[in-house]
């Protein structure tokens, strides 16, 4: 049975997808097949995203931000999309999933702060799906 293939999506492609799927990776491991993707994908990742995650063990600091396109749309068996900015149409009927993530800064909370309240929010829902997709 081939192991199925997530899709993490946000807008620029440099930090909460990124984070997800580096995260994904971490609690997977080769059980899943992992990628990412920005629908207006920037140039660089986030400083704090990678500062974040390498402080929980996960090192993207290689990744760089990839434009969404459809063939990855249809090359995953879920798409999730972190955040209500980015929009994902399904494509041949891969299913999309919205995470509304956590954002601090809303409540004031900036800087490394704030990017490790996104990482752990990221990560519980990682762990969760994770553990929906083994059951």
């Amino acid at each position: 049975m081939p192991k199925p293939t997530i899709l993490f999506v946000c807008v620029k492609n440099g930090g909460k997808s990124q984070m997800a799927a580096g995260l994904m990776r971490q609690a997977a491991g080769d059980a899943v097949t992992v990628d990412s993707a920005g629908t207006q994908a920037g140039v660089e990742l986030n400083a704090l995203s990678v500062e974040s995650l390498a402080e929980a063990g996960v090192d993207i600091s290689a990744e760089r931000p990839k434009q969404l396109t459809d063939d990855l749309v249809r090359a995953a068996d879920l798409v999730v999309v972190l955040g209500g900015e980015a929009k994902v149409e399904p494509v041949d009927g891969t299913p999309v999933e919205v995470w509304e993530t956590d954002e601090p800064s809303l409540r004031g909370i900036e800087g490394m702060e704030r990017m490790r309240l996104v990482r752990d929010d990221i990560a519980a829902r990682v762990r969760s799906l994770v553990e929906r997709s083994s059951s």
